[in-house]
């Protein structure tokens, strides 16, 4: 994990909204990790694509979720995914 991390800042989801709006993510080489702990029933879009939303959390601060929403192959490949997995 150490030589996966090298060189890369370690963002909590917890501290994610604060960090978007303090800092520009976009010039740094960040990490986040997040535990599934809701997911939602796969849905439609209007253009009838299905799609999945996980709620994340970093069991830090439960009260902190982010919503990731999957798509297309995306969608495909991990809406199985269990909840509870990191």
């Amino acid at each position: 994990m150490d030589r996966k991390m090298a060189n890369r800042k370690l963002i909590r989801l917890s501290q994610l909204k604060s960090k978007l709006a303090a800092e520009n993510l976009e010039e740094i080489d960040w990490v986040t990790f997040g535990v599934i702990v809701k997911k939602v029933t796969p849905q439609s879009a209007n253009n009838g694509r299905t799609f999945s939303i996980w709620r994340l959390n970093d069991l830090r601060d439960l009260n902190q979720c982010v919503s990731l929403f999957l798509f297309g192959d995306v969608h495909k490949e991990h809406w199985k995914t269990d909840q509870g997995t990191v």
